[in-house]
């Protein structure tokens, strides 16, 4: 390798063959070269640098004064950076510099790295100039007609181009200076318009008469990223044109009939497109394309100002409004183009409550992606997926949904309305900045590649050589990175996938929709109208609601724009539940509990699951609600279904033994256990709320729960009570009734045996001692499960331990050796006890202990056979239960658990069958009534129909047990009677919206059935 390849390869050349060739052209010859190696490594391509200055000094010699600039520090003449700059970078504009040498004066100077500031007025009244023409638009006729003029218009562009590019290449961050590049580009070409719609109207009026051409009002809005300022290198130029007649100061009167209007406004609007792209020894600019008008390449070319309002209020679609966010009047008559603006800008803030609005923009998008040429889809900058597209789709989707009401979003530039739309709280601010930055990387990446030829391309480039170009030119002349095609490739790839995901979040936010139903009366939270729309929506007490909307909208917090934004779709949502009023005053006290958390706005405004099922829950859950508000962190799991799944007991008793270990004090431990109890039934009454768990399920994941908790305080207990010494007996906690079931609900009392036995030889003498240790323990145990905390648990829902079960009951010893319980139930017990047994479940303790109960209790709840007159003691039992347990004044067909086909009903058949069969048939062996209930079934004991009835009264009867609990927060086992209340139940219970009536019927109707099934099988 020769030293000049070296040479060349550590000055970022690559094609060094072409390279070598072009540094021996005698336009070099006298130029050092190590000098000129060292110039053009500042171009983002040295070699494209290199062929276009022999170029450019083979047809300008003179140029190779400008090799070089004075040192603005007064030292050696230093490289003049500008030039190959712009030489490395755009071949179009190098060329132009060889065509036009007199704009050579455009490199002169250090260019500035700061933020560049657009001259819009300058601008314009410097191309007007090159044509000829007074600098007031009203005035056209002193401009040059015919090709002069379009030649002297394209050269003062290109020129006043070169001049951009050089600002822009020199500056110290491109995409920080993007938005300003796009800006000026945006009034350069609105210049160029100016400047052609003067020549139209000198060429115009020469054909059809000045005087003509001067009556009529001619305006031109620019449309898509021109009016956005936000316009690209080399770009069609889309725009609409407004005409109308000038009126008669006399008479006010129309000078011209309008058919004469459009006609000279046609004529000028051809001219126009003319000077700017028609084919002449200087190139076109650029298409102007006014394919946006009304009917597209069909419509009227120019229409009048009624012309437009009459097609949009008639005929537009959708996305015509979509364009037409972005118009601006950008040459010609201001005051006819802003009264356009003003005039459509009612109609675009509306537009978005159109049927089907949102998912016509969505569509829409989806249809522009699925055009794309296969070949084409990986490389498209713009179109593809992760490209501009989704992003300017994305946001103006938002300014078109919540502009109507909010008028900080009605800005035409993408990234302006990116700030918007993060500062009122539509977008949070990590996704905003994202989408800000990726924005700006993906049009530097447009405008540099389109820069090299000025050609309208938004492909991605494949060359290596070109790649590695491109990748230097994003990083600015400051940057002492070298960044490859590959690092290149990877940057953009990450790009577009982050855009694609933001994309898809935001676009297809299912709120938009809804938001977009809203009227604009609607959506205002105005006093008058918020108490109008509340009490439509069926608030009670919309003033109290209207005070509850004030209070967290207040403000210029983030906070309340947020909620400003989200309230009138949530008002909707919890006028949807059966108690709005109560509903929004829980939301106000969960917002107030999170304060400023981030994530939980965010998660209602991106979720509408989760906003959905909040509102639900607050409006229809007493239980839940109250929760929410002392533990309103959990409101995050409402956008993950997977938080909402029931942790099981073996992950509870997990995290209990991590908290044991870290809280030796035993308040302390118990506390977490507790406050551990409280977040799983939060957690299984907003999944059972949210139709997540089967009823199955949520008696499982209670029990589980439960269980946890009666274990953890067990632990605590006898840590307490053996405080150090050794452990005299070992205790068992055994589940009882519906407890050892594993069918409990959110209101049920945890139903236990308490059994305890000697460590392995203990003294009989100590025999006494080990029971009052074992009473200690269950004492300590009921109370740290019950006791009052300091401080308290908010709202908690206190396991109440009932041992009312045990044998003798309430006189009975509370707690029993395993062998006085064999003693006893060998001696005394009565049919009912070993009925009792059939649902006893080890919970907790000892698992020898556990072993040693259930191989004492199998045989006395499963017994060789049932006497009669253990059979007539179940049905006495049964009868005065129904007589004298039933609440004084309650109506038994409306009791769920000792009414008229109630749980009692289902679950003493159920029994009597164990009782009778279970010691023949094993599959009865369980301590749950549906196992049992199916089994009997299969053995022939019940028919197939009684017992779906069976098991249908049952189910729905322990349904609404838990509706109840979960609709007033209290336990009660009546179906209720208010309508309210009824509905209430009926919605939990999965019945629609309006069907309390339907839900009571299904019920009465029900329980009169599965009674007749049970007075048949249990009295016989």
């Amino acid at each position: 390798m020769s030293s000049l390849t070296r040479t060349l390869i550590s000055r970022g050349f690559s094609d060094l063959e072409t390279s070598e060739r072009f540094l021996g052209f005698s336009e070099l010859a006298d130029i050092d070269q190590g000098t000129l190696l060292d110039a053009l490594s500042v171009a983002d391509n040295p070699d494209l640098a290199l062929q276009s200055l022999v170029r450019l000094l083979s047809a300008v010699p003179e140029a190779r004064t400008k090799l070089t600039m004075a040192d603005p520090e007064g030292g050696e003449p230093i490289s003049n950076e500008s030039l190959f700059r712009l030489l490395g970078a755009s071949e179009a504009l190098a060329e132009f510099l060889m065509r036009h040498p007199e704009h050579l004066d455009v490199v002169d100077g250090v260019p500035s790295i700061e933020p560049m500031a657009a001259d819009a007025a300058g601008l314009r009244a410097s191309v007007l100039r090159a044509v000829g023409a007074d600098t007031a638009a009203e005035m056209p006729t002193a401009a040059m007609t015919g090709i002069t003029a379009r030649l002297a218009l394209r050269s003062r562009y290109r020129r006043h181009l070169c001049e951009l590019a050089v600002r822009d290449l020199g500056a110290a961050s491109p995409q920080s200076v993007m938005p300003l590049v796009g800006a000026e580009l945006a009034d350069l070409a609105a210049a160029a318009l100016e400047g052609a719609l003067a020549v139209a109207r000198a060429e115009v009026g020469e054909a059809q008469g000045s005087d003509k051409v001067a009556a009529v009002r001619f305006a031109v809005l620019g449309m898509g990223k021109c009016g956005a300022r936000e316009l690209n290198y080399i770009s069609d130029v889309d725009v609409m044109y407004v005409v109308e007649s000038v009126v008669d100061p006399a008479t006010g009167a129309s000078v011209l009939d309008e058919g004469e209007v459009v006609k000279v406004g046609s004529a000028m609007a051809t001219a126009l497109s003319r000077a700017i792209y028609a084919p002449e020894r200087e190139p076109g600019l650029w298409e102007v394309d006014a394919n946006l008008r009304p009917e597209g390449k069909d419509g009227q070319l120019v229409r009048t100002l009624d012309s437009y309002l009459a097609y949009y209020q008639r005929w537009a679609q959708s996305w015509e409004f979509q364009a037409l966010l972005k118009a601006r009047t950008i040459a010609g008559d201001q005051s006819l183009g802003e009264s356009f603006e003003a005039a459509v800008a009612p109609l675009i803030w509306a537009s978005s409550e159109r049927e089907g609005f949102v998912e016509s923009v969505q569509a829409m998008r989806r249809r522009v992606t699925a055009n794309i040429r296969d070949s084409e889809a990986d490389r498209q900058i713009k179109l593809g997926k992760g490209g501009l597209r989704d992003v300017e789709f994305t946001v103006q989707l938002l300014q078109l949904v919540h502009g109507k009401n909010d008028p900080s979003l009605r800005i035409r530039s993408t990234t302006a309305a990116i700030d918007a739309l993060t500062k009122a709280g539509y977008i949070g601010r990590t996704d905003a900045a994202l989408l800000r930055n990726h924005y700006t990387y993906l049009r530097v990446l447009e405008h540099r590649i389109q820069l090299v030829q000025m050609r309208r391309t938004h492909m991605m480039p494949t060359a290596p050589e070109q790649l590695r170009a491109l990748a230097r030119s994003l990083e600015g002349p400051l940057s002492l990175k070298r960044p490859s095609a590959d690092s290149l490739l990877a940057d953009w790839a990450r790009v577009k996938r982050s855009v694609s995901s933001l994309h898809e979040q935001i676009f297809y936010r299912p709120i938009l929709a809804t938001a977009a139903h809203l009227s604009a009366e609607d959506a205002a939270l105005t006093s008058d109208a918020a108490r109008a729309r509340l009490a439509a929506l069926g608030y009670r007490d919309a003033a109290g609601a209207t005070r509850h909307i004030e209070a967290l909208t207040a403000g210029v917090s983030r906070r309340a724009a947020l909620q400003r934004q989200l309230l009138p779709v949530l008002l909707g949502w919890l006028a949807d539940g059966v108690d709005p009023d109560a509903g929004l005053l829980a939301f106000r006290r969960v917002s107030d509990a999170l304060g400023t958390s981030h994530w939980y706005l965010g998660m209602l405004r991106d979720h509408q699951a989760a906003a959905e099922r909040l509102c639900y829950l607050l409006s229809s859950s007493r239980l839940v609600s109250d929760l929410l508000e002392v533990s309103p962190e959990a409101t995050a799991w409402l956008g993950n279904s997977k938080e909402l799944v029931p942790v099981s007991f073996e992950s509870q008793w997990t995290e209990i033994q991590s908290k044991l270990s870290r809280h030796r004090e035993g308040s302390e431990a118990i506390r977490l256990i507790r406050l551990l109890r409280q977040r799983e039934i939060l957690r299984i009454g907003i999944a059972d709320s949210c139709s997540l768990l089967a009823q199955d399920e949520v008696s499982a994941a209670l029990s589980d729960t439960d269980r946890a908790a009666v274990l953890g305080a067990l632990m605590v207990a006898e840590e307490e009570i053996y405080a150090g010494s050794e452990p005299l007996t070992q205790v068992l906690v055994v589940a009882m009734g519906r407890q050892g079931g594993r069918e409990i609900g959110y209101g049920s009392d945890a139903d236990v045996l308490f059994v305890h036995q000697p460590v392995a030889d203990l003294p009989e003498s100590q025999n006494e001692a080990a029971t009052q240790q074992a009473k200690a323990i269950v004492q300590r145990l009921t109370a740290l499960l019950t006791a009052p905390l300091r401080p308290a648990i908010q709202a908690e829902r206190v396991l109440s331990v009932d041992a009312d079960l045990r044998p003798e009951g309430r006189n009975g010893p509370l707690v029993r050796s395993l062998e006085a319980y064999r003693e006893y139930y060998a001696r005394w017990s009565s049919t009912w006890e070993a009925q009792a047994l059939l649902r006893a479940l080890p919970m907790a303790g000892s698992d020898a202990v556990a072993e040693g109960f259930v191989a004492m209790a199998d045989p006395i709840r499963y017994p060789q056979s049932l006497s009669e007159d253990g059979l007539r003691e179940i049905k006495r039992i049964k009868a005065r239960m129904e007589s004298e347990r039933l609440p004084r004044g309650a109506d038994p067909a409306r009791h769920v658990k000792l009414g008229r086909g109630g749980l009692s009903d289902v679950e003493w058949l159920v029994q009597l069958l164990q009782l009778k069969h279970a010691h023949t048939y094993a599959e009865l062996r369980t301590t749950q009534t549906l196992p049992a209930l199916h089994a009997a079934q299969a053995l022939g004991l019940v028919d197939a129909a009684d017992a779906e009835i069976l098991e249908s009264a049952w189910r729905l009867a322990g349904r609404i047990r838990n509706a109840n609990v979960m609709w007033t927060g209290t336990p009660s086992d009546l179906l209720p009677t208010a309508r309210r209340d009824l509905e209430a139940v009926a919605r939990l219970c999965g019945y629609e919206q309006g069907s309390a009536a339907v839900f009571e019927e299904n019920y009465l109707s029900l329980t009169r059935r599965a009674r007749a099934v049970f007075e048949r099988l249990f009295y016989g």
